[in-house]
């Protein structure tokens, strides 16, 4: 009876969709699938892991090493799998080839699909200083080093560390080089000669005294360390800003002690670097040498070598008040000695210095109120 009571366009629309054939509109929705019915999207499987050694060794890849013998190094690898393979070089694998042996410092992993080639770049660190430095390719080592153990284990701690400090620090354990051998300053007395060219090993001071710091921390007693057996590298470490820190730690000269240890180099100190404490006061104690130096200098029962480096440390104040004192002590001691050509060079080098800092400072000034117009300007 209801549906007696429809109009005929509704039982019309009513039929054609109870109708069996009946499809629906274009514009009407079309009905949800079912989970069962959504087709599944395969997961790549995660690549296998594998130290390098391993991998060789079950021929899962094929490798080719090339290395300059001290700190570069690439790993070239295939994968003849069907997965993807995620290949590691830990620290501590050693690498040689005929005439030299490298130790990885720093691991490094690379992940490589099957079929494919990729490059892995490696930092390392001779183990020997009689290493061929020259591009040359590499074997696999299957062997270890007792004695570098320990240090690498504490590089681990430490990925600041610079390289040439960690070569320092190798080598000393290797091959117990001198200071002659690895220092860039001149040695003012070569106590242990170095039996191979060492040139290439060559760190800066503030390496070096890293290099004994870790040293240290791993229990090498300093005795046992050639390096520490010149006693030019305290006193070379503590004027070189950048190392200074690092020495007033490593020597325990705390900053209540750090005149007295100037001071009693310059006064008792060993004969061939004593005179270098007169460059350290300048440099820290630029007040105190202002009033010290010149009376050095001028003093005629001074020996030469201190008055001459009192003259050339005057330039090391940085103060504008020693380019005055610089320039009458050129005027007095007479351009025709050497104390006198001496204190022109100081004066020319103190001023080019003052001009450069003045320099400096203005550009920094600029580019602050430039900055500071910039913001004005943007608000």
């Amino acid at each position: 009876k209801g549906l007696l009571a429809l109009s005929l366009p509704a039982a019309a629309v009513l039929g054609y969709l109870c109708w069996p054939d009946a499809k629906p509109s274009a514009d009407a929705p079309a009905p949800a699938r079912s989970v069962a019915q959504t087709p599944a999207f395969k997961t790549a499987p995660p690549p296998q892991e594998s130290e390098i050694a391993l991998a060789i060794e079950q021929k899962s890849i094929v490798a080719e090493f090339t290395g300059n013998g001290r700190e570069r190094f690439k790993v070239v690898l295939m994968n003849k799998g069907t997965d993807s393979l995620k290949v590691s070089v830990p620290i501590g694998q050693i690498f040689e080839s005929d005439e030299a042996s490298v130790v990885v410092i720093r691991p490094g992993t690379i992940e490589v699909a099957p079929g494919k080639t990729r490059e892995l770049s490696l930092r390392t660190a001779a183990l020997r200083a009689s290493n061929r430095l020259a591009d040359a390719q590499y074997h696999l080592a299957y062997l270890s080093m007792p004695k570098i153990e320990p240090l690498l284990v504490r590089i681990q701690q430490d990925p600041d560390l610079t390289i040439a400090a960690v070569q320092t620090a190798i080598l000393a354990l290797t091959d117990n080089l001198p200071l002659s051998s690895v220092a860039k300053f001149t040695p003012a007395s070569a106590l242990l000669p170095s039996r191979f060219d060492t040139d290439a090993f060559r760190a800066d001071t503030q390496d070096i005294v890293t290099a004994l710091s870790l040293l240290r921390d791993i229990g090498v007693r300093e005795s046992r360390v050639a390096l520490t057996i010149d006693p030019q590298l305290r006193i070379e470490s503590m004027i070189d800003p950048t190392s200074r820190p690092l020495a007033m730690r490593y020597y325990r000269i705390t900053s209540e002690l750090e005149w007295e240890f100037w001071r009693s180099e310059l006064l008792a100190g060993e004969p061939a670097t004593r005179h270098y404490a007169l460059y350290g006061i300048a440099r820290f104690y630029p007040d105190v040498a202002l009033e010290m130096l010149p009376r050095w200098a001028r003093e005629p029962r001074t020996n030469p070598v201190y008055r001459l480096s009192a003259v050339q440390a005057l330039a090391d104040t940085q103060r504008p008040e020693a380019l005055p004192i610089l320039l009458a002590l050129q005027n007095e001691l007479g351009l025709g000695t050497a104390l006198g050509k001496a204190a022109k060079g100081a004066a020319d080098y103190l001023d080019y210095q003052l001009a450069q800092n003045a320099a400096a400072r203005s550009a920094v000034a600029f580019r602050t109120s430039r900055d500071v117009e910039a913001l004005a300007s943007a608000h």
